[in-house]
């Protein structure tokens, strides 16, 4: 006896593989699930599944495209509910089905041009310019909006970063002390304590947002304090989201803000300020604030999320407006018109796995735990 245990039966094709499955549901303990597997590994032609394994033979088996396999990757990983819904949204197939519509459209484009090319002498439409031409800017459109959205797609997976910036001694590292909820970095009243960027890792309204608290921005008064502000302007301005912090409503900023920058006041204890890290007064319109944009920014997200998926978007976008300069040409250019528009879709098949992948596939499944 090694454990009373849940034994389900999962015959193909509908298991998540494809394959008939059996499943063992044991009790959770280490020394119980030890017992099993090392009961299995006994049996002749058993063995323990390699990273990303089942997962792997789901994709072979086409109960997944690589988009869903890539989304799963991100719901096994997911921190916040932003990351889980935009995971799940590519778990689901949606990225998969849109490529689909795509590469359905340059089908019937190519189908034409090609019919011009093989049956000239046969009686077939005279020009199929303009039905391909529109087919192809359809195309070239809804590629152009998704792509548009991968930025923030990756933001959502990979996290946004918000930098506090301000003169010394403003109350940067108080700050983000309040909003990490621990002392994660040094204060003082002595100005330039903070010397390198902190960075505190937070969950923002559902949102992954790293919080950094930079160098006070003034001119250095020695060598390690000017390399701190170079740091601190460099990495500020990389960011996503400034909150610059000035001693008075009155005084210049330390840096230009850019976009929907949040300018505040702080030490409201102390003078008319927007909020107090110290006594908490007014850090939720703060909080609000910051939530507020980086939700708005959030909103325009794709369902393509990784750079791969980028990169394939722009081949085939590039590759449909040399097929469309070709049809807009006086000379009889049908034949590179044609190609363009299959290189477009082969540039398609590669966002769901169909065609050119081998090279990514033991990145992607080595990330997966063991067996999934």
């Amino acid at each position: 006896m090694l454990d009373e245990a849940l034994v389900l039966w999962l015959p193909g094709p509908n298991s998540f593989t494809g394959e008939d499955v059996a499943e063992l549901h044991l009790h959770g303990s280490l020394a119980a699930v030890d017992a099993i597997l090392r009961a299995l590994g006994d049996q002749p032609g058993h063995r323990l599944a390699e990273p990303g394994e089942f997962t792997r033979r789901a994709l072979e088996n086409e109960r997944l495209d690589l988009a869903q396999v890539e989304g799963l990757s991100d719901l096994i990983e997911a921190e916040t509910e932003a990351q889980r819904r935009q995971a799940l949204r590519v778990l689901s197939g949606a990225l998969g089905a849109r490529a689909a519509g795509w590469r359905s459209k340059l089908v019937r484009a190519a189908a034409l041009l090609e019919a011009t090319i093989d049956f000239a002498d046969e009686d077939v439409p005279a020009d199929v310019r303009p039905e391909v031409g529109e087919l192809v800017a359809d195309v070239i459109s809804d590629l152009q909006k998704e792509s548009a959205g991968t930025g923030i797609a990756e933001r959502i997976r990979d996290g946004f970063e918000v930098a506090i910036v301000g003169p010394p001694n403003v109350g940067k590292s108080t700050l983000l002390n309040a909003l990490a909820g621990r002392e994660a970095a040094i204060t003082s009243d002595i100005a330039g304590t903070t010397r390198d960027v902190i960075e505190v890792r937070m969950d923002l309204r559902g949102l992954p947002v790293t919080v950094l608290d930079t160098a006070g921005l003034r001119e250095g008064r020695n060598e390690i304090e000017m390399l701190g502000v170079a740091k601190a302007r460099v990495r500020a301005e990389q960011a996503d989201l400034r909150v610059i912090l000035t001693e008075c409503r009155a005084a210049e900023p330390t840096m230009e803000p850019q976009g929907d920058d949040i300018l505040a006041v702080p030490k409201a204890d102390i003078c008319e300020g927007d909020f107090s890290a110290k006594t908490g007064a007014g850090l939720d319109w703060l909080v609000d604030e910051i939530g507020t944009r980086l939700e708005s920014r959030a909103g325009t997200a794709g369902l393509a999320i990784r750079e791969r998926h980028r990169t394939a978007m722009k081949g085939a976008v590039e590759s449909l407006q040399r097929a469309a300069i070709q049809l807009r040409s006086e000379a009889d250019l049908a034949e590179i018109a044609a190609e363009e528009v299959r290189s477009a879709i082969r540039a398609l098949d590669s966002l769901a796995g169909r065609v050119d992948v081998e090279h990514i596939l033991d990145d992607i499944f080595a990330n997966f735990c063991i067996g999934k």
